[in-house]
């Protein structure tokens, strides 16, 4: 059962969106690596705008995930592949239907 999660707003600097996919699609075997990270998903909005939604078991697989690769290689690249910083916000689910 997964209790929180995570929604990361991207937002592309300009000329860096293919960038910006590339490195969400490059992200996928550092977070299957994660046992805490129960799915994640990174997503195209629009042209510039990217999303990145993850779900935890516990509070505890939600902050590991924040320490983990993905956060820090965000952190580094975020001047050079963002127009602004990315908004992560901390969410709580109330209600989920995963593979069983």
């Amino acid at each position: 059962m997964v209790t929180v999660g995570l929604c990361v707003r991207l937002t592309a600097a300009p000329g860096k969106e293919h960038e910006v996919a590339t490195f969400l699609e490059a992200a996928l075997p550092l977070v299957e690596a994660e046992p805490e990270t129960t799915a994640w998903f990174a997503a195209r909005i629009d042209d510039s705008s990217f999303l990145i939604f993850d779900v935890f078991p516990t509070e505890s697989g939600r902050e590991q995930h924040l320490a983990g690769p993905v956060a820090r290689a965000l952190a580094e690249r975020s001047a050079e592949l963002f127009a602004a910083a990315p908004v992560i916000e901390r969410i709580e689910l109330l209600a989920t239907k995963l593979p069983g």
